[in-house]
């Protein structure tokens, strides 16, 4: 019951700066709720082997709720590119569920580096002065429309995020107007969110190691705590993004992300 109790203060804890770092950045509050969990979870003596999938896979239960709602504010301003969602939606679909099925595959270790590996990567480019790079003109149509919007499913499923980092990101290099990519992105991570958490669900299912609560990899305590306390506290974080200079964000959480890469690197890589 002791550790039933300290698990759920800690994902409560977890929650609450998930979403006040989530409105303050401008991200979706897997690339915080991921690391944060996988730490939770080795106090509580969780098999390494399978800590980081249910890190992912409760990350990704908690973002259809964040996700939805973000997704209905940004399309009351319109900032929602429906086109775009209709085109670049299956593709995303199909690539968060194969994502999340190949993810149940590999060892933790395996997540963990690739994890590491771009919240590394993440950084250097929130670090550098880049935000006015634009290789290209528009959004590409045909095969490279296609592998764009797939990779960006398969990655951020195995990654438990929302994908708004890679999406946001692609569609801005892509010559998107930043407030249209933020709000379609938002609903890029419901069509994630929900074939990555099933695909997490159906992969753990049955696994002895699992810890009270959990649905395959999906921990419901974890999805319980955190989803309520990102959406009280990430209009807290969204409050104070507007008294802050912008490169001043960047420059924190890249700094955030270099460490949590870091530590990411080092546990798979020790």
């Amino acid at each position: 019951m002791t550790d039933l109790v300290l698990l759920l203060l800690t994902m409560l804890a977890t929650g609450a700066a998930a979403g006040v770092l989530a409105g303050l950045l401008g991200v979706g509050g897997g690339i915080i709720i991921v690391p944060v969990l996988d730490f939770a979870l080795g106090l509580q003596g969780v098999d390494p082997a399978i800590r980081m999938h249910i890190a992912v896979g409760t990350s990704l239960a908690t973002i259809m709720f964040t996700s939805v709602s973000s997704a209905r504010a940004h399309h009351a301003r319109g900032a929602v590119d429906t086109g775009l969602v209709r085109h670049w939606g299956p593709f995303i679909f199909l690539g968060s569920l194969l994502g999340s099925l190949l993810a149940g595959l590999v060892h933790g270790h395996a997540l963990a580096l690739l994890f590491g590996a771009v919240a590394v990567l993440i950084a250097i480019k929130m670090v550098l002065p880049l935000d006015e790079y634009r290789p290209w003109p528009d959004v590409p149509r045909g095969v490279k429309g296609a592998l764009t919007p797939s990779l960006i499913g398969l990655l951020s499923a195995m990654l438990g995020i929302g994908g708004g980092t890679f999406s946001v990101t692609a569609l801005t290099l892509m010559s998107q107007p930043i407030h249209r990519a933020v709000g379609t992105s938002a609903l890029f991570g419901l069509l994630i969110a929900v074939p990555g958490a099933l695909g997490f669900v159906a992969s753990g299912w049955g696994d002895p190691r699992l810890p009270a609560g959990s649905l395959g990899y999906v921990n419901l305590i974890g999805v319980a705590a955190i989803a309520p306390m990102t959406i009280l506290t990430a209009p807290v974080g969204a409050a104070l993004a507007h008294r802050l200079d912008k490169r001043q964000l960047n420059l924190a959480f890249g700094l955030f992300l270099l460490l949590v890469g870091g530590r990411m690197l080092w546990r798979a890589l020790a």
